[in-house]
């Protein structure tokens, strides 16, 4: 008895002392996983932030692209501008030009040539239509110019006979040959370019006239024509 009364003091400390230990190791365990849950967040983190850091370095090198296309944007806007400054007196010389050689051409279709002026210069006042467009314009009227010299063609129009305004029936083949000829075909006359005049045209014309008319409206397969062409004047010394 004596002795169980010595021992148990003992025996109380060592469960104690146990005791303590399995709660120290309870401890040590939590701060163990609690630290392992912290590292494994640390990893997560670490992850998205070298994430992030990529996808800022992709960023700032599109920003950067972005800075020199506006760069190069801005430079075309003001090359734009230089060019629209250049090319506006170009045009109004270009339709002074158109003017003035329609003035000095053979004399077909008059109005129409210049009502196509007249709008050249008004849609060179509008400041709703762009560059682009009033250049494409005069550069169509210049086209069709360029197609009259081409082509054949009939069309109807009036003209002044003897101080009467007729009707008549106009022939044009290309720039070289313009005649007229009243619908009872009593009268013909052919423009003279080197004179700026028109004359008299024979009546032994009166069938390839007819002819070439049939063949400018499409009546006829093209054909060979015997029509009147005035050859430049030789000029002296030539």
């Amino acid at each position: 008895m004596a002795q169980d009364q010595v021992l148990e003091p003992v025996v109380d400390a060592a469960n104690e002392i146990n005791q303590s230990a399995r709660s120290s190791q309870l401890t040590v365990d939590k701060i163990a996983d609690t630290t392992q849950e912290r590292l494994q967040q640390f990893k997560q983190i670490s992850r998205q932030i070298e994430g992030l850091e990529v996808y800022v370095q992709q960023l700032q090198k599109q920003i950067a692209s972005q800075e020199t296309e506006q760069a190069d944007l801005n430079a075309s806007i003001d090359e734009v501008s230089v060019v629209e400054r250049q090319i506006t007196p170009l045009m109004l010389r270009m339709i002074d030009s158109l003017r003035t050689f329609v003035e000095l051409d053979v004399p077909f279709l008059p109005a129409e040539r210049a009502n196509r002026i007249a709008s050249l210069e008004a849609l060179m006042d509008r400041a709703n239509v762009d560059v682009s467009e009033k250049f494409r314009r005069v550069m169509e009227a210049y086209q069709i110019e360029s197609e009259y010299g081409r082509t054949i063609e009939a069309y109807h129009g009036e003209k002044a006979i003897d101080g009467q305004l007729q009707e008549v029936e106009f022939l044009r083949v290309g720039r070289t040959v313009l005649i007229y000829k009243t619908r009872n075909g009593d009268a013909m006359g052919v423009w003279n370019q080197q004179a700026r005049e028109w004359q008299s045209l024979d009546s032994s014309y009166a069938s390839d006239v007819q002819e070439a008319l049939r063949i400018a409206r499409k009546q006829l397969a093209p054909d060979l024509l015997m029509l009147p062409i005035f050859h430049p004047q030789p000029q002296a010394g030539e």
